[in-house]
């Protein structure tokens, strides 16, 4: 099987994310009943909306302190909303730059507006990529396109937009329903699931012989 294109999901495959660590910032603001956290209302009403770049961040406060019921001043929500990411790994960066050696390379995240400001200071600060799209042939997030994964319109948005082949562009991801959504519009899949990372799969920027591609 020959992949031509490979399309990069962003948190969990490239960067390392830990929602714990921003459950336990709300619960120094005084956040007090982490269930609503789980609520569908919460996840669909709130964090997909800012999520599809429906809501402005100045939106997306003002919800989470009504709905969360906790007062905390503008940076103080955005730190403790940040507190999951970890930086970006270096060795990532380095994988991706001989990747790109050997194929055309594409991002497409599920991400916000606040998440986005602190990771590409990272990448412009750390590693002197001005933006994603300078380190990517071309990276797409959720909010700037207001089309969200596992909905198919984003993935045909890329196809489309780069007139990709399906049946040779690669798409890796580290959610399950993200990964079936891409199998139903015809790309080639990987998922990537802890404790293994994108080094793990490619060798010299190629990838390795005998993965197990959906």
């Amino acid at each position: 099987m020959k992949i031509e294109n490979i399309i990069f999901d962003f948190g969990g495959v490239i960067i390392d994310i830990d929602p714990q660590l921003t459950v336990k910032e709300f619960a120094k603001l005084g956040v007090k009943d982490f269930g609503k956290l789980d609520n569908r209302e919460f996840i669909e009403g709130i964090i997909k909306k800012f999520e599809k770049g429906i809501y402005t961040p100045e939106v997306f406060r003002k919800k989470m302190r009504s709905f969360l019921k906790f007062d905390a001043t503008d940076q103080q929500l955005d730190d403790a909303w940040n507190a999951l990411l970890y930086d970006i790994p270096r060795e990532r960066i380095e994988v991706i730059e001989e990747v790109k050696k050997y194929y055309p390379i594409y991002l497409m995240s599920n991400s916000n507006e606040i998440h986005y400001d602190l990771y590409v200071r990272d990448l412009q600060l750390r590693f002197g990529y001005r933006e994603f799209d300078k380190l990517f042939n071309k990276a797409y997030f959720s909010f700037d396109l207001h089309l969200i994964k596992p909905e198919t319109d984003i993935y045909e948005f890329v196809i489309y937009q780069h007139n990709l082949n399906p049946k040779t562009t690669l798409f890796i991801d580290d959610k399950d329903e993200n990964i079936d959504t891409a199998i139903n519009v015809g790309l080639k899949t990987y998922c990537l699931k802890p404790p293994q990372r994108i080094r793990d799969i490619f060798t010299n920027g190629i990838l390795n012989e005998g993965l197990t591609i959906r």
